[in-house]
């Protein structure tokens, strides 16, 4: 890694050391280990030759409590050491168990994690917010035409979506769920388009409360937060769910209906599930289970998909814009990558895309008139892919071509190499 982006990584740990001492040191008892019946240690290794900084630990609640039959899930905490490193329990979703982010691990390092716990009592904490999933929709109006007249937004956890609502009915906040990190938000449509849009942020906090209330047109023009990115259109976006069919990319479109829910909305992680009851392939149907989640201190959305009945292929992919350069890597990798960079955000700025997939499901790399295309080989009528956009606007964001390059180069690493964790 190249000094510049080892002084930035650095940079960072020290601003989360500073954080999480002010957290682990707001005179409370209960954040003496004292209060704390057991520990549990493990150690997490990084098996590449240079530091990664914003790594997320999952640990599995089936292998969690088949060790540790009396972990309480409401009342414990991660350590390394003096330093308190902010965590959550999903209870729900398709990731279950604890996660937690390191904000550095270096080359060859084998960190030493101790998580302590009470087997009985709850204890709270307050961690900073770095990620948010919403779903908000309009409620105490009525439709009419299949528009939405009325009534005022309403966050919910989850959704079965009215028979009536289509594009533009002006029924669901910003059009369908959002999620963020602390360096980017996306959206999809939860209707018949199915396309997965970028908000860029300028800011670090959490934004999508603060999108859509007022029109659907003005997150498209620039604010202190940031603005709409991309133009989806009829493409595949950023990572859209897809088919390749007959030399085209065929989005979810046609379906039975659809569902969505928020099932992780935490500091650190947070999560959406989405069902498309009876997607029309043609010749047959099938219902799609989509879990998207994000993690702090990335841009990465991971994709996991599973199919109810066969389905011949998945495909995603990016939309086809003549001002952005096609890139690719990671061969030879677990994962590698369909990229572009260029001019090609709606701020007239620099944008670069990407989805990673999975090197030894790939079927091929194509393209038709609105997408690049990667065609996927379920196992299993399952896929994990991941995507992520880096704009030029984000609070540290990367700048040039060569630089993206050199991002997308150490994602598909990272993602090659996962961290080895025991306990």
């Amino acid at each position: 890694m190249n000094k510049p982006a080892t002084c930035f990584q650095l940079l960072n740990f020290y601003i989360f050391l500073a954080l999480s001492f002010v957290l682990f040191s707001c005179g409370s008892p209960e954040k003496e280990l004292s209060e704390f019946s057991d520990t549990m240690d493990l150690e997490v290794f990084n098996p590449l030759d240079r530091e990664r900084s914003d790594v997320m630990v999952y640990m599995n609640e089936k292998d969690l409590l088949s060790k540790y039959p009396n972990f309480n899930a409401k009342g414990f905490v991660v350590k390394n050491g003096e330093m308190e490193i902010p965590s959550q329990y999903n209870d729900k979703g398709h990731e279950i168990g604890i996660v937690f982010v390191l904000p550095f691990i270096g080359p060859k390092e084998t960190m030493s994690i101790q998580i302590a716990y009470h087997s009985e009592n709850e204890i709270s904490r307050d961690y900073p917010k770095l990620t948010q999933a919403e779903l908000s929709h309009k409620v105490d109006g009525h439709f009419e035409n299949r528009v939405y007249m009325g009534g005022t937004f309403q966050n919910v956890d989850e959704l079965h979506v009215p028979a009536e609502h289509t594009d533009h009915s002006w029924f669901i906040r910003y059009e369908g769920p959002g999620w963020e990190s602390n360096k980017v938000g996306y959206r999809f449509y939860l209707d018949w388009r199915n396309g997965v849009d970028v908000f860029g942020k300028k800011v670090p906090e959490p934004i999508l409360q603060r999108v859509g209330h007022d029109n659907f047109d003005s997150y498209h023009d620039m604010s202190d937060w940031g603005m709409d990115v991309l133009k989806v259109g009829s493409s595949l976006g950023v990572g859209s769910i897809a088919t390749f069919i007959d030399g085209q990319a065929k989005r979810v479109d046609v379906t039975d209906s659809l569902y969505a829910a928020v099932r992780n909305n935490g500091p650190v992680y947070s999560s959406i599930e989405t069902k498309y009851y009876g997607w029309d392939l043609g010749d047959s149907k099938t219902t799609i289970t989509s879990n998207l989640s994000i993690h702090s201190g990335t841009r990465l959305s991971k994709q996991m998909l599973n199919s109810s009945d066969e389905i011949g292929n998945f495909a995603t992919g990016l939309i086809k814009d003549q001002k952005a350069e096609v890139m690719t890597g990671g061969e030879g990798l677990a994962f590698e990558y369909l990229a572009t960079y260029g001019p090609q955000s709606l701020a007239e700025d620099k944008l670069g895309i990407a989805v990673i997939y999975p090197s030894a499901q790939k079927m091929e790399l194509t393209q038709d008139k609105h997408s690049h295309i990667v065609v996927l080989k379920p196992e299993s009528n399952t896929i994990t892919y991941y995507f992520l956009a880096a704009w030029e606007q984000e609070k540290g964001g990367i700048q040039d071509k060569e630089s993206f390059k050199i991002y997308m180069d150490q994602v598909v690493e990272e993602l090659s190499n996962p961290l080895v964790v025991t306990f």
